[in-house]
């Protein structure tokens, strides 16, 4: 009868079986722990892009010189504007991107040089190259409705806005918040005013 010898592991070799052991545990503990928070991370980041803070691209040159084509912009939810903020709001399935003029009840008058006037008084808008009538088919002196505002693009003559009324003034639901910040290009990083 033929009889193998069976040899056994030394203490050292089970030490180092049992360290290998352990060690691979641990490292699937960590790598699952680590893909776990990973993965909730980037469920946040995304649930506060969409929610408190979308990010937007920047598509014509309606709002030139403040904005460009391309440009990347983070906006921010909030039911709060003031004459000169920068606004984007849904339109036909489509986001636009123009400047509040005027809130609801406020007076809107343009002069054929392209003037504003808000309740009888001229509007201070540094942030245009030049004034232009545009393509306005509404009745002025405009009253705004209700519940909404008055915007406009800041390059006048090609921007079609709430002077027309194929946009017409925005309402509250419409809005998706207000541009505060310009995050691509680099050169042009910053606040958007």
């Amino acid at each position: 009868m033929n009889v193998e010898e069976i040899t056994l592991p030394t203490p050292e070799q089970i030490e180092e079986e049992i360290a290998r052991t352990k060690y691979r545990k641990r490292y699937r503990r960590v790598l699952r722990s680590t893909i776990y928070t990973l993965v909730t991370v980037a469920a946040i980041a995304v649930l506060v892009a969409t929610i408190f803070l979308p990010v937007l691209q920047v598509y014509g040159g309606s709002m030139t010189p403040t904005l460009s084509d391309g440009d990347i912009v983070l906006t921010l939810k909030t039911s709060e504007f003031e004459t000169g903020d920068v606004i984007a709001f849904y339109y036909n399935n489509k986001i636009l991107i123009k400047r509040v003029i005027a809130s609801a009840g406020d007076w809107v008058d343009i002069t054929p040089e392209g003037d504003v006037y808000v309740n009888g008084e001229l509007l201070d808008e540094p942030y245009l190259d030049e004034k232009a009538f545009g393509d306005c088919d509404i009745e002025l002196p405009y009253q705004v409705p209700e519940s909404r505002v008055f915007v406009m693009g800041d390059h006048r003559s090609i921007s079609v806005d709430s002077r027309n009324t194929a946009v017409g003034c925005v309402s509250e639901e419409q809005i998706v918040g207000k541009l505060v910040f310009r995050v691509w290009p680099m050169e042009a990083f910053g606040e958007i005013n």
